[in-house]
């Protein structure tokens, strides 16, 4: 293999495989740019592609997590249910204020957005904020779309479920991702009413999308196009 190769993946992106004479064994650091691979000495490029299958899930998980944007003072969320904001304090501690449908979180003037620690505490403060705003909003406002369509189910609970916005178990329990709270009003009753007529139909056959298309006034497939535009990230 030679001193440097490049291998181009339809779901990693690129990856920069560097061959170095003190490597023991072979290293993958994922950045925004690449990923890069430091290799031994006589590492053959069919040992590296093996690798790379064998560490997709965690190689993926992490170039997700440097694609997402920076959490900063320009970093804002302005959805119908939730909006948030970072403004620049004179403390040296972060404040967070919450109440329903909004959180400001207030930072201290050193602060060094580019550590990944602190990245990792603004999402997880942020998200618990949407979990709370998630458990006021999407509970009534299922039971309201139950009681005025006919439909039942036995328990509703919020998660933090990514690449799905909502399911339904064959008991009518469903579950719903507090990512929820990110989508516009017509959007979330969408995803809260198809959760709701799996408790009459299990699966997405025909049945299932005339049920849905009844409850949305024909526009069952426009809306799931429409959702598609939006992630369960922030």
């Amino acid at each position: 293999m030679m001193k440097e190769t490049i291998i181009e993946d339809s779901e990693l992106g690129c990856l920069i495989v560097r061959v170095n004479p003190r490597a023991r064994s072979l290293v993958f650091r994922t950045k925004r740019e690449a990923v890069y691979v430091s290799v031994p000495p006589g590492t053959t490029l069919k040992e590296v592609k093996r690798a790379i299958e064998n560490l997709r899930g965690r190689l993926l998980a992490s170039r997700q997590k440097m694609g997402r944007p920076l959490i900063d003072l320009n970093y804002k969320i302005e959805a119908e249910f939730f909006k948030l904001s970072l403004v620049s304090g004179e403390k040296d501690r972060f404040l967070a204020n919450s109440r329903l449908g909004f959180m400001q979180i207030v930072c201290p003037p050193d602060a060094d957005f580019a550590d990944e620690n602190l990245q990792d505490w603004l999402r997880k403060v942020i998200e618990e904020s949407m979990r709370r705003n998630a458990k006021s909003i999407l509970p009534p406002r299922l039971e309201r779309l139950a009681r005025q369509h006919g439909l039942s189910y036995t328990s509703v609970k919020i998660n933090s479920s990514q690449g799905r916005w909502g399911s339904c178990s064959g008991r009518k329990a469903i579950n719903l991702s507090y990512y929820l709270v990110l989508l516009p009003s017509h959007l979330i009753d969408y995803v809260l009413l198809h959760e709701l007529c799996h408790t009459r139909e299990m699966n997405h056959g025909e049945r299932f999308w005339a049920l849905l298309n009844q409850f949305t006034e024909g526009k069952a497939l426009a809306l799931r196009g429409e959702l598609k535009k939006y992630r369960t990230e922030i």
